[in-house]
């Protein structure tokens, strides 16, 4: 089984990531960190009912990697933008076989005190037009998102628009059961978020 874990949002730089995400959700985000093997850093907002937010780009203090970045960041230009969704799950390596093609191999990483696997592609890109959602499964009992401060922003619906929709919520369906996902046919495919917030209703795209 699958719970949503967290949505990132990425940048060109981090600076750019963060700053789209405080514009659009008229909240500040809380420093992240780096992230080794993908050399990536990120900043987190904490959201209500257990979920986060990451901003993270390229970390460009960092060596470049031996093999393509998640979230398919080598290859990410143009304005910050929702590309990612994440769910966990207590067993990665009995769920991979069972969703799709491409999902990835289990990459252990750690931050801090935080540990975790996360299933990367080869290639970085994740099915489906890396609409597919990522898979983590935490390492210990700590999370980020009980580590960051409240937000007040809670999230209402996560929308996800492929022309092949039918056939990803198919798979995804049976391993997650989350009221607050959509999926719409459409032909670019592209991932969007509706929070409330202090300010009233507002949209991550």
């Amino acid at each position: 089984m699958m719970e949503l874990d967290h949505i990132a949002v990425a940048g060109a730089t981090l600076a750019e990531a963060t700053d789209a995400v405080e514009a659009a959700l008229g909240v500040s985000l809380q420093a992240g960190g780096e992230h080794d093997v993908f050399f990536t850093h990120n900043t987190l907002l904490g959201l209500e009912d257990g979920l986060y937010l990451e901003a993270i780009a390229i970390n460009p203090a960092a060596p470049r990697p031996d093999r393509p970045r998640w979230f398919d960041l080598d290859r990410f230009s143009g304005p910050p933008r929702l590309t990612n969704w994440i769910c966990r799950t207590d067993d990665l390596e009995a769920l991979l076989p069972r969703l799709a093609d491409g999902v990835g191999s289990a990459v252990r990483l750690q931050r801090g005190d935080l540990r975790w696997q996360m299933a990367v592609p080869a290639s970085g890109c994740l099915p489906f037009d890396n609409l597919h959602p990522a898979l983590i499964e935490w390492g210990t009992d700590l999370h980020p998102a009980r580590m960051l401060a409240p937000s007040a922003c809670r999230l209402r619906r996560l929308v996800v628009v492929h022309s092949l929709a039918d056939e990803l919520s198919r798979l995804i369906s049976p391993y997650l059961m989350d009221e607050r996902l959509v999926f719409e046919t459409g032909k670019e495919p592209a991932l969007m978020a509706e929070f409330d917030t202090a300010h009233g209703r507002r949209w991550l795209r």
